[in-house]
């Protein structure tokens, strides 16, 4: 009876001489299908490679017509060889030519064979290729001939990741593995990246994937579990995740797979067959990989990220492999990530990073957030990048429309390097426009002002020429932080950003988080929907420790000089009352025991609960100012979640009825002689900006890089005209597509720029 157990091993022991052979990549592959074609007992071995048109090309035969090599092709799905490329599994038939899907090519004569195995070549789930091996008895190959065929597949996986294979690519084809990818996701950061993949999870290379001995491999694997499990039960022990919640369920899951002995024993048999214990690992994952990525299931799909995490996790283990970052990281750093923290994020050097893309991650993610307002051109949404790219690979990101450019070709790539030298021809022309005074065509004075959540932002002030910081999130500093900052932790950074304001205002929004906005210290009650829920204000006047703290630190950070705060979230009128009463009380407590306090105090609310649009009166009465916060506004209004891309464009922004509610906050506000500034995105959209202006704002607060257009766009503005027809409009009732229309006609007939 035939051993299931000495063919692999010998198999891969001599591959491993092969891939030692001063050889070039043909006559490699071609003792490669000789020696498959032995060890199987199979009078036929074939290798076929995925072109980059979705093409499998027959690259090396031992049996067929030689002559058939590279001139025999199949597309993706077409013939046996494509249906195991489609699928990315195994196919083993007695009788090939009564299977519906076989094709014939006379070229190759393999009509003379009659039984079938074939298994796609993958790597990191991807199908690279399809490996054959037939033979003209009618016979169904035994379940070791295909772990044979799996394990050697895997060998010439390497070889085509390799870019080995592509100098013997036949002239104007190219392998699939290299070929350029155009992805789409969803626009994060504006900006254009050009540069090269750094994974922030990088892959461990593995080189040695052919074991010397079995036993010794399957002791390094049971070592390795052991440890892995070990951490991931301590974790659990141990801090937040010692209580009941979300991030609990969610680790008890993952480590349910690290204790599935179905994943052990598939890695066992791997071993057995000839392979290292990581190459094991490598190729089990890379087979279940395949298989789920076809699965129309979001869970089985969301679980795929906790296997992948878990076996890239037990690969470091067994090669004693730490992750590291920021390791060589090149001079024009493209972070890839499936998802990461705002701390992660600044840890990495902000000079070398030129962009960032990720698999998840919505426009209002903590990581977003601070690649915003560190500039940094951002990506998210993108299916599947952490498993097509490869490290190094040249990469384009647009920032603008929420597109990947993966291996560019060389016409895309100079295109892009165009419209880099285009944005930076821009930015100059605003950065000669900084210190022109902000007033349109026709003498109407407009305030710009900065978002800001970091003192790396406080130095685009002046480089933009703004008239201050019209929000800073102080929640920035909690979220990136491994515990809640102290009083002097909180004072100090208020001190410094006042320092770098100096005469100029600054508004510092307290504490907003909860929501998308979680603390990995703090456990939050898990709620069906957060965003309305127990957030900002409502979680302050909750947690009054925590706001005064907040408070008493920003009262210090302006003793002597101009301090001005504001609520978010804040529904009702006696909201924003109690917190007037928290800063009052704080600042008894000052003057008490002989602090000096601000010169000038002003307290505002920011208006996002359209709730407060039936109390403005009221509620102006009370404040010194209000700030709109059109992002959650209009989120609400609408009851769109930003976040979900099956809703997130499904209303326009400038609509006439969101527009009229908008108008409505700023004309109370000119009753009331309160000053209103809006400081979400729409104001750093130079064509919405315009419609701002238009229905009656003169304070708006934006990132950094929009100051520029805006400034540009206005100063070529005659508003007087613009309002007087756009109030028109809006009282004609006409439609969204309309608005948008009128003020893009409207900025062409007067080459005012947007």
């Amino acid at each position: 009876m035939r051993s299931s157990l000495a063919g692999p091993r010998v198999l891969l022991r001599k591959l491993r001489e092969v891939m030692a052979e001063p050889i070039n990549a043909q006559e490699r592959l071609d003792k490669i299908v000789r020696l498959i074609a032995a060890n199987v007992v199979a009078e036929v071995c074939s290798v076929y490679i995925l072109r980059a048109d979705g093409v499998l090309e027959l690259y090396a035969t031992e049996g067929l017509n030689k002559d058939a090599v590279h001139q025999t092709s199949l597309k993706v799905g077409e013939g046996l060889v494509g249906l195991i490329s489609s699928d990315a599994r195994p196919l083993n038939l007695p009788n090939a030519q009564a299977h519906p899907a076989f094709a014939y090519r006379p070229e190759t004569g393999e009509e003379n064979y009659n039984s079938f195995l074939g298994v796609p070549i993958l790597r990191a789930g991807r199908t690279l290729g399809v490996l054959v091996v037939q033979n003209k008895d009618h016979r169904t190959y035994f379940e070791d001939e295909v772990e044979a065929l799996q394990t050697t597949a895997m060998v010439i996986a390497e070889m085509v990741a390799a870019g080995e294979l592509e100098a013997i690519a036949q002239q104007g084809t190219t392998i699939d593995v290299i070929r350029p990818m155009h992805l789409k996701g969803v626009a994060l950061a504006d900006g254009i990246g050009l540069g090269h993949v750094v994974l922030h999870e990088p892959r461990v290379v593995i080189t040695n994937l052919i074991a010397e001995d079995a036993d010794t491999e399957k002791k390094r694997l049971e070592e390795s579990v052991t440890r892995l499990r070990q951490s991931l039960d301590h974790m659990l022990a141990s801090g937040e995740f010692s209580q009941h919640g979300e991030h609990r369920e969610v680790l008890e899951a993952y480590r349910m797979f690290a204790y599935d002995r179905g994943w052990i024993r598939k890695i066992d048999e791997a071993i057995r067959n000839g392979l290292t214990a990581e190459a094991a690992v490598e190729k089990v994952q890379s087979d279940t990989r395949a298989q789920m990525l076809r699965q129309t299931d979001p869970y089985l799909r969301e679980r795929l990220h906790d296997l992948d995490d878990l076996a890239h996790r037990l690969i470091r283990e067994l090669m004693g492999k730490n992750h590291s970052g920021e390791d060589d990281l090149p001079k024009d750093a493209i972070i890839i990530a499936r998802n990461m923290g705002a701390a992660e994020l600044l840890d990495y050097d902000r000079d070398r990073i030129r962009g960032l893309v990720l698999e998840e991650s919505g426009p209002t993610s903590h990581v977003t957030i601070v690649a915003r307002a560190l500039g940094i051109p951002t990506v998210g949404q993108v299916e599947d990048i952490v498993s097509l790219v490869e490290a190094t690979d040249a990469i384009i990101v647009d920032g603008e429309i929420g597109q990947i450019f993966l291996r560019p070709a060389n016409d895309v790539e100079q295109a892009f390097a165009d419209k880099v030298r285009l944005r930076s021809k821009r930015q100059e022309i605003y950065r000669q426009l900084r210190d022109e005074p902000t007033v349109t065509k026709d003498g109407v004075d407009v305030k710009l002002q900065l978002n800001a959540g970091l003192l790396v932002d406080l130095p685009s002030m002046e480089d933009a020429g703004a008239d201050g910081v019209g929000l800073f999130r102080t929640e920035l500093q909690f979220m990136v932080a491994s515990a809640f900052p102290r009083m002097q932790e909180q004072h100090s950074l208020y001190s410094k950003v006042l320092d770098a304001a100096g005469d100029k205002p600054v508004t510092f929004r307290s504490l907003d988080i909860g929501g998308d906005k979680v603390l990995p210290y703090l456990r939050l009650a898990q709620e069906e929907n957060p965003a309305m829920g127990w957030r900002a204000i409502r979680f302050g006047l909750d947690r009054p420790g925590l706001l005064r703290t907040q408070i008493r630190a920003m009262l210090h950070a302006g003793a002597g000089r101009s301090l001005r705060i504001m609520f978010p979230m804040v529904a009702d009128v006696s909201e924003f009352q109690q917190a007037r009463d928290y800063v009052e009380r704080e600042l008894k407590h000052l003057r008490q025991h002989g602090h000096d306090t601000p010169k000038e105090l002003k307290l505002g609310v920011m208006l996002e609960v359209p709730a407060l649009l039936y109390q403005l009166e009221e509620i102006y009465k009370e404040v010194d100012f209000v700030s709109v916060g059109s992002n959650d506004l209009f989120q609400f209004f609408y009851a769109v979640d930003r976040g979900n891309t099956l809703v997130a464009e499904r209303f326009e922004a400038l609509s006439p009825s969101f527009l009229r509610a908008l108008r409505k906050i700023v004309v109370v506000g000119d009753k009331m002689d309160t000053p209103v500034t809006l400081c979400g995105e729409l104001g750093g959209q130079p064509l919405a900006a315009m419609a701002l202006l238009a229905i009656g704002y003169r304070n708006l607060s934006m990132s950094p890089a929009s100051i520029g257009p805006v400034k540009a766009m206005l100063r070529s503005l005659d508003l007087s005209a613009l309002s007087e027809e756009l109030l028109k409009q809006l009282e004609a009732g006409k439609g969204s597509e309309d608005i948008r229309e009128f003020l893009t006609n409207f900025a062409s007939e007067n080459n005012i720029p947007v």
